[in-house]
């Protein structure tokens, strides 16, 4: 895996800007806060597993664009995304 290929930058900066369109964050906060109390069906658990793997890996996709950039990722006050 050390290959190297050439990427648009523009490509990049797309991959760094990656994240779970707003319908999709919203079910994913719901159904964590339905976990936290106990309430979720195990279609709503197997849901939810789904979502937190697809949100890691945007995650890690994000960060591995905004290190090729030589950026940081940008922080905001209170984002989930900043805890871990």
């Amino acid at each position: 895996m050390g290959a190297t290929i050439a990427a648009p930058v523009d490509l990049i900066e797309s991959m760094g800007g990656l994240k779970l369109p707003p319908r999709a964050d919203r079910r994913l906060q719901w159904l964590m806060d339905r976990h936290n109390e106990g309430l979720l069906t195990a279609e709503e658990l197997a849901e939810l597993e789904c979502l937190v793997e697809l949100s890691e890996t945007l995650s890690l996709v994000r960060a591995e664009a905004l290190h090729l950039l030589g950026r940081s990722p940008a922080w905001t006050p209170g984002a989930r995304s900043n805890v871990k």
